[in-house]
């Protein structure tokens, strides 16, 4: 199984689900932000174990390209890796503060979490066509 092309569509999937997640509670419908948040942790959790996996099996991939590209990379990888570190984290407590029904809490680091789960989701995809596409 081609895991990291499963780990891109894993992250273009989390990605749409937090922007239907967003326009939703933007427009009061809260049964489809919750959907579409729950799925979007589902998936990222998915992802996380796959990416676990695939990295237990092959270990540490280098990066072949040269030149501006090579630049590119290091700089998406270098500010993707932290803030993916920060993603279960911030995605967790803003969705137990959302299941626990403290909604003022909930808002006010869901302001933080989804900007960046969404840069992270989507400079996975980008770090996946460095990587592995070109």
């Amino acid at each position: 199984m081609d895991l990291p092309r499963l780990n891109a569509c894993l992250n273009a999937i989390s990605t749409a689900l937090l922007l239907i997640g967003w326009a939703a509670v933007r427009r009061r419908r809260l049964v489809l932000h919750k959907t579409c948040m729950l799925s979007a942790f589902a998936v990222s959790i998915a992802f996380l174990a796959s990416y676990l996996l695939h990295h237990a099996r092959v270990g540490h991939v280098v990066f072949q390209g040269e030149g501006a590209v090579r630049i590119l990379y290091f700089l998406v990888l270098g500010t993707h890796t932290p803030l993916a570190a920060a993603v279960p984290v911030l995605a967790g407590i803003t969705l137990w503060r959302a299941l626990k029904g403290d909604l003022e809490r909930h808002k006010r680091i869901a302001r933080w979490t989804l900007p960046i789960w969404l840069y992270v989701s989507v400079t996975g995809v980008v770090v996946y066509v460095l990587l592995y596409r070109r």
